[in-house]
């Protein structure tokens, strides 16, 4: 694993989020809310970027105070967006890749990966949604988990 970032974060009770690419649009709405009441109320939330949904999600708590944690699908980046170095500097996010630097392109494998990892890290899930017989409900199978 790859880190940048504040890595007290994991001592955190962490909220993983997870969804399916394509979603119908009541689900994204109900994503948007469930992440505006996480960061309102300072959860700590472990959640991906690669998808629409998991980046607007992700853009939603990055303008809290809350602590995030972000799973990338590829290996770290050398250059950051503004907005995510600030909140490395408030000691608020935490970055990490399952993978090594040079590992540049996100594939089919990859995302299964950080899906994985977003698992292992979180203390509870809660699915925005999951498309039946996909990915991601493969790996929700035996998992307790929660929608939005």
């Amino acid at each position: 694993m790859e880190y940048f970032g504040n890595k007290d974060i994991l001592n955190h009770h962490k909220t993983g989020f997870l969804s399916s690419r394509k979603c119908p649009a009541d689900v994204v709405l109900k994503s948007y809310e469930w992440a505006k009441k996480q960061r309102s109320e300072g959860n700590c939330i472990v959640c991906g970027n690669h998808s629409q949904i998991e980046k607007d999600v992700f853009e939603i708590l990055l303008k809290g105070n809350q602590p995030l944690v972000l799973v990338l699908p590829r290996g770290l980046k050398s250059r950051w967006p503004k907005e995510w170095l600030e909140a490395i500097d408030k000691n608020r996010l935490l970055i990490i890749s399952p993978f090594s630097k040079d590992v540049k392109r996100v594939t089919r494998e990859t995302a299964i990966k950080k899906n994985k990892t977003i698992i292992e890290l979180s203390t509870e899930i809660i699915v925005g949604y999951s498309s039946e017989g996909g990915q991601l409900a493969d790996l929700l199978k035996n998992k307790t988990y929660r929608h939005v």
